[in-house]
């Protein structure tokens, strides 16, 4: 069966995840590149069973229609880049429901407008779908991720600890 498509850009296809991808899932996630910038406590991905239970785990929460994490494949190649996401942000005490939009590329995808396209494809979905505002959240060191919000035209309002226990850099658009 053919994996959900949720959008697609002029190069790329956002998709669900399917089993077959598990091998560039892990291979993105088991690099200290790309792992190192992400949650609170960043590891890399250990072991190849880990792919798979990611995935099933993505796809669960794809069964919703606005929010998802979603592989980003290329066209031209059908290869993996990597994974964008559209998720709520954790809930706290002052929240209020806020919307992440966020990405994780493969090394090899870097440094080719990527991230900032299926970024901005994933903002277009959740404006489309009701959305009146999305966030950006990013760690302050991450220069190509703060980078990829400002060519997202996001506005920035400064370090917060109000998300993944840690001081991040926010946007919004």
């Amino acid at each position: 069966m053919d994996p959900k498509v949720v959008y697609e850009t002029d190069r790329l296809v956002v998709r669900d995840w399917t089993d077959a991808d598990g091998d560039r899932v892990f291979d993105i996630y088991r690099r200290w590149e790309v792992s190192r910038w992400l949650g609170a406590d960043p590891r890399v991905m250990t072991d190849r069973d880990a792919a798979s239970r990611v995935i099933e785990r993505w796809n669960t929460r794809n069964e919703d229609p606005v929010h998802g994490i979603w592989a980003v494949e290329e066209k031209a190649s059908g290869t993996i880049a990597g994974t964008v996401l559209l998720v709520p942000l954790p809930e706290g005490p002052s929240s209020k429901g806020e919307v992440e939009v966020g990405w994780h590329l493969h090394p090899d995808a870097w440094g080719r407008g990527l991230a900032t396209e299926s970024a901005h494809g994933a903002i277009t979905h959740g404006f489309k779908a009701g959305l009146g505002e999305i966030y950006a959240v990013v760690r302050p060191d991450n220069q190509p991720s703060l980078a990829v919000c400002r060519r997202l035209g996001m506005q920035p309002l400064g370090l917060t600890s109000r998300w993944y226990d840690s001081e991040l850099e926010s946007f919004v658009i």
